[in-house]
């Protein structure tokens, strides 16, 4: 028997469904067709709070191994800034991009706040909260390479939407912020959470559904040591490409593994088993199968990091990042090298690696200036 899945956009703000699926002997087709309605959260329009604001968001790794489009979690020290001012120059109720920095394929990125992942977010968190007479300037700083596997895209949109959010007093929860990001994954790179849900909230984040969105925050516990060991070669790996490349029918076999496999890895969450939770993470038969093919010399990334040592490892999100996790870091330092080595020798790709624990907070303020 076989499992038919076809992949679709769907409006993050909109519940209301059409359309029928078509049953075929030994398969099943999920098909999904939306109607477009805007939801504003707020009623009468808040005033700014502060002159200006700079936040931070995470970067992500998407999926964990088995866990496609519903698990995710954030990585201290890596990310995106975004720094929000008000300014009188620009039209009310509107916001310009001023400036984007960092990162230097970052100058690829439109200034047109339409086409920016920042800008979108932030257009929709204005939306959210009703903003018709303030105009606002942003500034994007780039920490994160674009096409990594680290969620790029939704570490700056989770900065833009956390900034207007602040700037304005803090009106919105985590779950409208997340609706907010979606936004701008959907355009850019496919209505999916497992990047912008732990970029805005810290931590382990379970998608429990999309409509409605229902979000689950995995705690693993304080008293636990947790490393990821990240190594990026120097390859881009589009997401929207690598979602294309997925299969769109499964065997059952696979997705009761993998199934199982999901629930395993966040039962090791919960309980700060990293050895269980390595485990997991190296069991996706459905996604990593496919797409590590496609990023020169992932597969002999995978076998020489758990040969070094590591507890499991796999694709961070699309990719080409490859992920392993430790509880040591200086293990994980020297596992990175074997990584590194790995996809020069086989993949002929330079690569760089690095070794961050857990970021439990997710998107954050980090300055602000009074009015």
């Amino acid at each position: 028997m076989a499992l038919k899945y076809q992949p679709h956009l769907v409006n993050p703000i909109v519940f209301r469904s059409s359309g029928s699926a078509t049953l075929k002997p030994n398969s099943l087709r999920c098909n999904l067709s939306v109607s477009s309605t805007t939801i504003h959260v707020s009623v009468s329009e808040p005033e700014p709070v502060f002159a200006s604001v700079k936040t931070f968001a995470p970067a992500t790794v998407a999926n964990l191994g088995p866990g496609f489009d519903f698990l995710g979690c954030a990585v201290d020290g890596l990310g995106d800034y975004v720094s929000l001012t008000v300014d009188s120059t620009v039209h009310p109720g509107q916001i310009s991009i001023s400036q984007i920095s960092g990162d230097p394929a970052a100058s690829k990125l439109s200034r047109d706040p339409l086409f920016n992942c920042a800008g979108i977010a932030a257009i929709e968190a204005m939306k959210m909260l009703g903003i018709r007479s303030v105009g606002l300037s942003l500034s994007l700083q780039k920490g994160l390479p674009l096409g990594s596997g680290l969620g790029s895209s939704a570490a700056s949109a989770a900065a833009a939407a956390v900034a207007v959010n602040e700037i304005f007093g803090g009106k919105l929860g985590e779950e409208e912020l997340v609706l907010a990001g979606l936004k701008s994954e959907e355009k850019v790179s496919g209505y999916h959470a497992d990047n912008v849900g732990p970029a805005i909230m810290g931590g382990f984040v379970l998608i429990r559904n999309y409509e409605p969105l229902d979000l689950k925050k995995l705690n693993f516990p304080e008293k636990k040591d947790l490393y990821f060991v990240l190594v990026s070669p120097e390859f881009e790996a589009p997401t929207k490409k690598m979602r294309a490349a997925l299969p769109l029918e499964i065997a059952m076999a696979h997705h009761v593994w993998n199934s199982s496999q999901a629930v395993a890895l966040a039962a090791a969450v919960l309980e700060g088993d990293v050895a269980e939770l390595g485990k997991a993470l190296s069991s996706d038969k459905i996604v990593e199968p496919t797409r590590a093919p496609l990023i020169p010399g992932m597969e002999a990334v995978k076998k020489a990091a758990i040969e070094a040592g590591a507890f499991g490892c796999t694709i961070s999100g699309a990719g080409p990042t490859a992920v392993a996790v430790i509880d040591c870091k200086e293990r994980g330092e020297s596992i990175g090298e074997r990584m590194v080595e790995a996809f020069w020798r086989e993949g002929k790709l330079k690569a760089v690696a690095a070794v961050n624990r857990l970021d439990r907070v997710g998107a954050r303020l980090v300055d602000s200036k009074p009015r």
